[in-house]
């Protein structure tokens, strides 16, 4: 962040890295947006959303991660002016190169922000069609409270309408309603965190039943104080409850853990067995938005190195 500021002449409230490790304190949700949204003011050119996916996804290979799928909201830029084929060009060209230089397979998931009108992501969607083909989904993200995915309907039936896979953060500072509008009103195939549906037994049933995938995060959970502390984490209820549950990193610079961290963490916390460890993997294909002949790669390989 520091970096980029200094690259694009932005000034930063904060004077060294200390001092903005130092802000990485959050009381919720909206406390982590507000620095969030500050960060985003540095990322100005292609080169700059270049620079910042192909840092990531080089982090990630070091973690042994071999298909990543990312969220970027554009909203967060194109308010300031920054063009958006600037932003998309940028990510999906470091996506390319890093596929073929560093052997790691990505997708670029456009969010749109909830706190917005439904108008706005209509406009958000539309924007975006000349790079219709190489956008792997529409997800949402932002402040859940009092935006819940009904406000959004018309919008995820024309993103399904145009062809793309769809998404939503649902139930992670919002209740079990939430979650289920977000199924059964919005029909994503996918749901991000949705820690709240296990308050709702038939909800959990339904999901389980389904196969609709959570992609749940542990260690930003408990950074956002959704849970207390590890220790108190549903992903066992969740594996017990036979939901489709992935573990991810969320942000993982803000939150003090990549998906190694994550999964490492868990297995401490939550003194899950390497059966529990492989499972969560797999999951995370099961549930990523890649063919049917990716996903049977992928699970053969994570079944050859299980059982060693």
């Amino acid at each position: 962040m520091i970096a980029l500021a200094q690259r694009n002449s932005i000034d930063l409230k904060w004077d060294s890295a200390d001092a903005l490790r130092a802000a990485y304190k959050f009381s919720d949700l909206q406390s982590f947006l507000d620095l969030y949204f500050e960060g985003c003011r540095v990322l100005v050119s292609k080169r700059d959303f270049y620079d910042v996916t192909v840092a990531y996804l080089r982090r990630a290979v070091r973690d042994g991660v071999v298909r990543a799928e990312l969220f970027l909201g554009p909203q967060s830029f194109t308010d300031r002016g920054v063009p958006m084929a600037s932003i998309l060009e940028g990510i999906l060209e470091a996506i390319g190169d890093a596929q073929r230089d560093l052997g790691i397979s990505a997708g670029l998931m456009v969010s749109a922000h909830r706190h917005r009108s439904q108008a706005q992501a209509m406009q958000l969607l539309d924007q975006i069609m000349p790079w219709a083909d190489r956008i792997l989904a529409i997800g949402m993200g932002g402040a859940e409270v009092g935006n819940p995915p009904s406000k959004f309907e018309g919008f995820f039936r024309e993103c399904r309408r145009r062809g793309f896979r769809t998404t939503i953060h649902a139930g992670e500072e919002g209740p079990a309603s939430y979650v289920r509008e977000a199924i059964q009103i919005l029909q994503v195939d996918r749901i991000d965190h949705g820690n709240a549906c296990l308050s709702d037994p038939a909800l959990t049933k339904e999901i389980a039943d389904r196969r609709i995938a959570l992609t749940v995060c542990p260690l930003s959970n408990v950074r956002l104080k959704v849970v207390p502390q590890l220790h108190a984490h549903p992903l066992r209820t969740m594996l017990n409850a036979n939901l489709l549950v992935t573990v991810n990193s969320d942000d993982p610079p803000y939150f003090g853990g990549y998906v190694s961290e994550n999964l490492i963490e868990c297995q401490k916390a939550l003194a899950l067995s390497k059966e529990e460890i492989v499972g969560l993997v797999r999951n995370g294909f099961e549930a990523a938005f890649i063919t049917t002949e990716k996903r049977r790669q992928y699970l053969s390989a994570v079944d050859e190195i299980a059982s060693v």
